[in-house]
């Protein structure tokens, strides 16, 4: 399956100051299953709609495999049906008057795929998907999950080298999200398709992704796996905008603030060190104080089904715990709180990833 390359990829609307893609250099490697993940505007959509030739670009280059698909400054442009791409929208656009597999069959026959081959294919892949015993059905007689397997098989029907995904499962319950997310995880498993995919839940690009990009304000701000966004966030956006709850972010410059009196005796921090966080499974509870721990008092606990999420307050400072064992304390009790070195993450004042010594 091919690679894909954005060079300095640039999108500019017309009457926009800003562009809406600023000069944005990415690689979607062979086989890879790519999300690109931020909030509505950030560009992603935007991007996806570049590679598949919908839009044009206002600059830089897209390539897809040896191909130059998309250069302003050479005047190269390969348009949509040319690039060997399969696109899936939020709306899946099956043809209501056709059954599954007439829609299954639609880009093959586009195609001119002998018949018996045609047959062949349709039925390998609507067995894969698990669509074949709907077969002489029509989309209106399928719930929304079978209806997402339905527009998928037509894509993976013509063997396109690329999947492209614009946020496909958002149109679906809870139940039939996470049901389909396993089904992406298998189909990519089965296929080893180049997929991108838009998203702006992070949970479900942590679940589906093999790389996530993220995105704000038309910029690329880190890519990485999953775990290495989690774990190791490039800059505060990405730190702030992972996880839920949300990271715990800790101003260290605030006189009034004993938190950030704490952090700057404990690592004799410089003046670049400007903000501090840690995710609200890190922090940890104790009856007893030590060297490195700090007292507070709950000020609420939220039960949220399988967790709590524990409300901490110690003058103007605040912060959020989160725990999947029951609390034994209850509201307006004292606690000492332990930040692990290990799960600190400190910012600068530009508010990119600063290293800072430990003690």
């Amino acid at each position: 399956m091919p690679a894909i390359y954005l060079n300095n990829l640039t999108k500019t609307y017309p009457g926009s100051d800003a562009p809406a893609v600023n000069a944005l250099n990415l690689t979607v490697k062979d086989g890879e299953f790519m999300c690109l993940l931020g909030p509505s505007g950030c560009g992603k959509t935007t991007i996806l709609r570049m590679i598949a030739g919908i839009e044009h670009t206002s600059g830089g280059e897209i390539a897809i495999g040896d191909k130059i698909v998309d250069s302003v400054d050479r005047g190269i442009y390969v348009p949509p049906e040319k690039r060997g791409i399969g696109l899936v929208f939020q709306s899946y656009a099956l043809w209501p008057h056709m059954t599954v597999e007439q829609n299954v069959d639609f880009g093959l026959r586009l195609q001119k795929i002998p018949a018996k081959e045609r047959i062949a294919r349709r039925q390998d892949v609507m067995e894969k998907l698990r669509i074949a015993d709907y077969a002489r059905r029509y989309p209106a007689q399928l719930s929304g999950g079978q209806q997402q397997r339905v527009a998928l098989a037509r894509m993976l029907a013509v063997n396109p080298g690329v999947l492209l995904l614009d946020e496909p499962l958002s149109n679906l319950d809870a139940t039939l999200r996470l049901e389909m997310r396993a089904e992406l995880r298998r189909l990519h498993e089965t296929f080893g398709t180049t997929i991108v995919f838009v998203s702006h839940d992070q949970w479900e690009a942590m679940t589906l992704a093999t790389t996530i990009a993220v995105m704000s304000a038309g910029q690329m701000q880190q890519v990485g796996t999953p775990d290495e966004i989690y774990t190791t966030p490039a800059n505060r956006f990405v730190a702030e905008f992972i996880g839920t709850p949300r990271l715990n972010m800790i101003p260290l410059h605030q006189p009034d603030s004993g938190l950030a009196q704490h952090l700057q005796r404990r690592f004799a921090l410089s003046g670049q060190a400007r903000h501090c966080g840690i995710r609200p499974e890190e922090i940890v509870l104790s009856d007893a104080s030590d060297n490195h721990s700090i007292p507070m008092i709950i000020d609420n606990i939220m039960p949220t089904g399988g967790s709590w999420v524990i409300e901490l307050v110690a003058g103007e400072d605040r912060l959020f715990h989160s725990t999947q064992i029951r609390p034994r304390w209850q509201a307006r009790q004292q606690v000492h709180c332990l930040l692990p070195t290990a799960s600190l993450h400190f910012f600068n004042h530009n508010g990119l990833r600063h290293d800072v010594g430990t003690n």
